[in-house]
Order: structure tokens, then C-alpha cells, then sequence
């Protein structure tokens, strides 16, 4: 017993956190789709540094990376799911370290004589379904370094996406607006043209159709130019001074070539966040399963170091083993629960 309880100390001083809290597996996958590392802002000293270096970007005309990194840096939801992080590797910490024994005293007395049981009792079945619990927590772990990744990205393809449709509606304004200053000047022209008698009514309508329609155009490219600079500042996350931001003139120039990437489908299908978070839920649904299976008939099982003393008798050494008789409760339900949710897992992977 003894022995057993040394491995079980020893196992669970294995079990600790990592340095940086499973973030550098998010910036790296976060990097190699969009370019940028993500920030996760862990203190007061780290969020007013974030925020320092979105007022310097503000300062600058913005491009469709300085959007990008805003977003990343002004992202309260981003920072949340990177806590969920902390929590998924707690878990996977604790899957790692045996529960704390328990210790039980009694004392009986009477007509002058005393009697004290002593007992010291450890989770035997946690320790032999340890390796499989961390298998598990391991898996959920992985999901949700792939989910903040997942999640990060997704900010960034949607700021980058707000920024080219907001600088496209500026230059739709400029466009209409030189439309309607011809159409003005056209429209202006006909009308003297009609009073020295050398245009007819027809063709001066024809102008005034024409310059209605380029007054129309231009109110509703203004309009649309307000509505994609909002959602341009809501995804951003900008508030207060922060509005006071500049963009381009003009979209940047497309590119001499196309972009012509090679196995694109199959480097898609495994890159692929959506995809990749999916399958690690399968797996640890999987390693449950397991886990569920092996637990079915005993759930609860300890083992331990029990002492007795008597009045006038000498001391009592010996073991205890409690564990959960299966009289009603077969797990049954636990296990069939378990195939349910891995089958859901299998056919939303597929």
C-alpha cells in the first residue's frame, strides 16, 4: 500500500502548468494563416500596452494589415476564449494529479474503556484511470487551443473584410460624386441650350433623367459609405477618440499575377480550424467513451492504511477497501450517453 501510494505521489507531481498556458500553439497556427500573432492581455500592465499601440496605429492612415492587428489587440471576445484556455489546461492538470486521501477518526467509549479507529483511504480507481483521464483532458485541450486559433482568425479575415468594404465605399462616394458634377454640368447645359432654341425638350428630360439618377446614386453610395464605416469600426472595436481614424484614398493595386497556390483543396481540407477542431472532439469524445466503458460497473473505489487501539489491548494495523456495489444504477446510462455523444461527434466530422 505504501508502494502505491508513493506512485501516486510521484505520478501526480508530473502534472503541472506549461510556461505560457498552451498560447504559443495559438499564435503559431494563428501566424501561419494570416501573418500576425494574436496578443493575449493577462494583466492590467499588457492591455494598457495593447492599447498604447492601437492609439499609434490610429495616428497613421490605415491599411488593411494596422486593421488587422487592431482587431486583434481591441477584441474583448478574443480574450475571453483565450481564458478558456486556462481552464481547459486546469483541467488537464488536474486529470494529472490523484485526489487528496481522506482520513477518518472514531472514538468509542464506555463503562472505562476506549476505543479509537484510524483510517487513511486513497482513490485507487482514479489512480488506474488516470492515464486515460489525461488522454481525454489532453484531447478537450487541444480543441480549445484550435478554437481561440479558429476563433482569431475569424476576427481577422472579418476586419480585414470591413476595411476593403469601407475604403470601397469611399471611393464609390468620389465616383459618384464626379458623376453627379457631370451630370450637373451636362443637365445645366441642355437647360441654355432649350432658351437659345437649339435643343429639344426631349433630349433636355434625357439630361434631367440622367442627372436624377446620378443625384440618386451618389445619396445612396453616401449612405452605404456611413454604413460600412460603422461596421468597419464595430469590427475593430473602436469607441470614444478612437473614431478619429483615417483611411486610404483609394483601394491598394491588385497584383501583376494571381495567386496560384498548389494542392490547394487537400492543403484545405487539412488546414482547416473548423475541420481540425471537429476531429480533436471526436478523439476525446472517443477517449470518454473509454473511459465511460471502464468505469461502468465500479465508480468508486479506495483503498487504504487502517489502525485500531483499545483500552488495555494492543494496537490493531490493517487495510480498508471501500468501493460502489452495482446493485442498481449498471452505469448502463452513463455508457450509452457516451455512445450517443461519440456518435454525434463521428457524424459531424464526416
Amino acid at each position: 500500500m505504501t508502494a502505491t501510494a508513493l506512485a501516486a505521489l510521484s505520478l501526480a507531481g508530473c502534472a503541472s502548468f506549461s510556461p505560457d498556458g498552451g498560447f504559443g500553439s495559438v499564435e503559431q497556427l494563428t501566424k501561419e494563416r494570416i501573418g500576425q500573432s494574436p496578443s493575449y492581455q493577462r494583466n492590467a500592465a499588457q492591455t494598457d500596452s495593447a492599447q498604447s499601440r492601437v492609439g499609434t496605429l490610429l495616428r497613421q492612415t490605415l491599411s488593411a494589415d494596422a486593421a488587422v492587428e487592431i482587431a486583434l489587440l481591441n477584441n474583448r471576445d478574443l480574450q475571453a476564449s483565450y481564458a478558456e484556455l486556462g481552464i481547459a489546461e486546469a483541467d488537464l492538470v488536474r486529470a494529472g494529479r490523484l485526489a487528496n486521501p481522506s482520513f477518518s477518526f472514531g472514538r468509542l467509549s464506555g463503562h472505562g474503556a476506549v476505543e479509537i479507529d484510524r483510517a487513511v483511504l486513497f482513490d485507487v480507481l482514479g489512480l488506474l484511470t488516470m492515464p486515460l483521464a489525461k488522454q481525454v483532458e489532453q484531447r478537450r485541450f487541444d480543441q480549445a487551443q484550435l478554437q481561440a486559433a479558429y476563433e482569431t482568425v475569424g476576427v481577422a479575415a472579418q476586419a480585414r473584410k470591413a476595411f476593403f468594404e469601407a475604403v470601397t465605399a469611399r471611393q464609390l462616394v468620389d465616383y459618384f460624386a464626379q458623376v453627379k458634377q457631370a451630370a450637373d454640368a451636362s443637365n445645366d447645359l441642355a437647360r441654355r441650350m432649350v432658351l437659345a432654341g437649339n435643343f429639344s425638350k426631349l433630349a433636355q428630360m434625357r439630361e434631367q433623367s440622367f442627372y436624377a439618377d446620378a443625384t440618386t446614386n451618389l445619396a445612396k453610395a453616401q449612405h452605404q459609405a456611413v454604413a460600412a464605416r460603422e461596421q468597419f469600426v464595430r469590427a475593430l472595436g473602436l469607441s470614444g477618440e478612437q473614431l478619429d481614424f483615417k483611411l486610404p484614398e483609394r483601394l491598394p493595386d491588385l497584383p501583376d499575377a494571381p495567386a496560384n497556390p498548389k494542392d490547394a483543396e487537400r492543403t484545405a481540407i487539412e488546414k482547416r480550424l473548423d475541420v481540425l477542431i471537429a476531429r480533436r472532439a471526436t478523439e476525446a469524445t472517443a477517449k470518454s467513451l473509454g473511459l465511460s466503458r471502464a468505469t461502468r460497473f465500479i465508480n468508486v473505489l479506495q483503498a487504504g492504511y487502517q489502525n485500531k487501539s483499545a483500552t488495555g489491548e494492543p494496537r490493531s494495523n490493517g487495510y480498508e477497501i471501500e468501493l460502489e456495489l452495482p446493485l442498481f444504477d449498471f452505469g448502463s446510462a452513463r455508457v450509452a450517453r457516451a455512445e450517443a455523444t461519440y456518435m454525434q461527434a463521428v457524424h459531424r466530422t464526416a
